[in-house]
């Protein structure tokens, strides 16, 4: 029974679109600073089609798709039951950097399982998503992908070449500070002159009579490798990330102090009230504070919970007739003394 049981696998799997999901891998991990200070996992998806992209994640978003997966899989049928993988817990006390490190193998297992799943579980929307590359992981900026690094290998000096403008170079776009000896580092603005390609995502390549490896994704190609796609090489640049700008004031009876903050997150995104909280203690370094915001009719409404922020956020979307710059939230948040309960039902 196991032989045909392999055989109709295969056909399945034969049959799902090139743009399905099979493998992914932690490349790396990315400090952001959103509302909070916190880490998103750099993963590398291939898909059946052969196509690699890197898309980003916080663990909370791989929570989410594990408890909607479970919640889906168990209202189903039993014959449409499938038994998920372990999610590592949540972890609420320690250094996020190293949480995140931790988590990295725990989370490779994690993916590995539930893209070994049959054919029909890879098909889901919840999956697709997640994996789907969106327009915001174009955005972020480039990585070093460490775990992806490539093995090393010596290289002799390359004797410089008399004609240098016929030579493959490209120009840092960004600092580069390599790893150890076999890492090239590299300062934006430097012309590098390319000896070869490691990997889909590294290159070899000279300069200041150093030779080494570095990511490709810190530099603009400017004549390309023989053998590389010219056009997409020379055009390919550096992106960077979205930065957008919430305007929040504290209120107190001797007048308002308004303030910008800058975070990198999209405009699309929703906090919590836990990391607005936090950022505004930070912010305005008080720690007994409560977060507002101003309804239509211009009553100032505490927020106590993320219903509350859900609710600020869905009223803010009916203020538009007011101009703002493109990069900033439609919201604004108001922070008062919590025992101060003057500033309801008063106009500053």
């Amino acid at each position: 029974m196991a032989l045909p049981r392999q055989l109709r696998d295969e056909s399945d799997f034969d049959q799902l679109p090139d743009d399905i999901p099979i493998s992914a891998t932690i490349a790396d991990i990315a400090e952001k600073k959103g509302f909070i200070v916190y880490y998103q996992f750099v993963i590398d998806v291939k898909t059946k089609g052969g196509n690699k992209y890197l898309i980003y994640r916080r663990y909370r978003q791989f929570f989410t798709l594990h408890q909607s997966l479970e919640l889906k899989l168990g209202e189903q049928s039993s014959r449409y039951t499938v038994t998920l993988p372990t999610l590592p817990g949540k972890v609420f006390m320690g250094n996020k950097q190293e949480i995140a490190e931790n988590r990295i193998p725990e989370l490779n297992t994690y993916m590995k399982k539930l893209l070994s799943l049959p054919t029909w579980v890879l098909l889901d929307d919840l999956i697709r998503m997640f994996f789907y590359q969106m327009e915001s992981d174009c955005q972020q900026a480039p990585r070093t992908l460490r775990r992806l690094r490539p093995p090393t290998r010596k290289v002799k000096s390359v004797k410089p070449k008399t004609d240098l403008l016929s030579s493959p170079r490209a120009e840092a776009m960004f600092d580069f500070n390599g790893s150890g000896k076999l890492e090239l580092s590299l300062k934006a603005g430097e012309v590098i002159f390319l000896l070869r390609r490691v990997n889909a995502d590294w290159l070899e390549g000279t300069v200041r009579e150093r030779i080494g490896i570095f990511p490709e994704s810190f530099v603009k190609i400017i004549k390309p490798l023989p053998g590389s796609d010219g056009e997409e090489e020379e055009e390919k640049g550096a992106q960077v990330s979205t930065y957008s700008c919430l305007r929040c004031s504290l209120l107190q009876p001797q007048g308002v102090d308004p303030r910008d903050v800058c975070v990198e997150e999209d405009l699309s995104t929703q906090p919590t009230y836990q990391e607005l909280l936090s950022r505004m203690r930070e912010l305005f370094k008080m720690e007994d504070i409560a977060l507002n915001y101003r309804d239509a009719d211009g009553d100032l409404v505490r927020i106590l919970d993320d219903e509350d922020v859900a609710l600020m956020v869905w009223e803010s979307k009916g203020q538009g007739s007011k101009k703002r710059p493109v990069n900033q939230y439609p919201w604004e948040l108001l922070v008062t003394l919590a025992t101060d309960l003057t500033a309801y039902n008063t106009e500053y």
